[in-house]
């Protein structure tokens, strides 16, 4: 029995699970915790991490070593995505961490991230033709599903964080601002051209503020396990007008919203505009919600290796 540790350090929250695998390849997740240290604040254009939402992340991760170091028999996989990836200061994050917690940290590259989703949502979710879109804080990925292979990868450098500190959408928002970042979203889509192949097509939906989408309409729909959103579905009618919803008022008002994290508050207007365009790009129907990605995929990828399982 192995005790698969695998921290996640994301540009809005740093998470851990731990997983544990039998000598079959069997596993079950055991543990699961989320701290929203926000690593890519401020970073802006010239893409430096800022010293407090370092020292708020490696704080998160000495919480999580606390935990991790009372498991026997374990192995630690610490991966970074698009902050890290992105800033110009990146070795000494890598180095800070080290040097504290005393992990190497993989910093995965685009490809990499939006292929691990792939093989956490195709493994678990059980759909062969789709589009999955995974929103983070700093970029959003993009995988073309055909007949269960993946088709096309993409990472575009766009995400809820730093769309909402570029187009000041966090609290009062005015409609010269919404309509600038949509109209920089759609020139981004333009250019990605297998995106034309995806009309239609159901889109799979991953990441903080998706998963914050489906949690307001479970809320909506008096459901008693509002975070249970794997396979959840939504028309492109009720995203829209859940959108619609949050909108109105300033960021108080999205506070007192029922399934909505008050801490995300200010950046879920500029967190799910990605999605809003991208369904009006493609002319997609539904949503589906998963709860599989990069982690779920690192361990398909790691039992696949370390276990000879298929």
């Amino acid at each position: 029995m192995e005790n698969l540790v695998i921290l996640d350090i994301g540009s809005n929250s740093v998470r851990m699970a731990i997983n544990q695998i039998s000598a079959d390849g069997s596993y079950r997740e055991i543990k699961r915790i989320k701290s929203d240290s926000r690593l890519s604040e401020g970073m802006g254009r010239g893409k430096i991490l800022q010293p407090a939402a370092m020292e708020r992340t490696i704080e998160s991760l000495a919480d999580f070593k606390q935990i991790y170091s009372q498991y026997q028999d374990k192995r630690v996989i610490g991966i970074a995505t698009a902050a890290v990836r992105q800033a110009k200061n990146q070795a000494q994050f890598l180095q800070a961490v080290k040097s504290r917690i005393g992990i190497s940290l993989k910093v995965l590259t685009g490809s990499q991230e939006a292929y691990y989703d792939y093989l956490g949502v195709i493994n678990r979710l059980g759909i062969k033709n789709c589009l999955i879109l995974d929103i983070g804080g700093a970029s959003c990925e993009l995988i073309r599903v055909s007949n269960g292979e993946s088709a096309n990868l993409t990472s575009i450098p766009i995400g809820a964080v730093n769309i909402t500190e570029r187009y000041h959408l966090n609290d009062n928002i005015t409609g010269a601002n919404l309509f600038n970042a949509q109209f920089n979203i759609r020139k981004i889509y333009s250019k990605i051209d297998w995106l034309a192949r995806a009309t239609h097509q159901p889109l799979v939906l991953l990441g903080g503020a998706n998963r914050t989408l489906a949690r307001i309409n479970r809320r909506r729909q008096n459901m008693v396990r509002i975070d249970a959103i794997h396979g959840y579905h939504l028309t492109a009618e009720q995203v829209n007008r859940t959108y619609l919803n949050l909108l109105k008022g300033n960021v108080n008002r999205r506070r007192k919203i029922q399934g909505l994290e008050h801490d995300r508050a200010d950046i879920i207007v500029g967190g799910l505009l990605p999605l809003i365009v991208l369904m009006d790009k493609i002319e997609a129907k539904k949503v589906l919600f998963s709860e599989s990605g990069v982690r779920e995929g690192i361990i398909t990828e790691y039992i696949q290796k370390e276990y000879g399982t298929s």
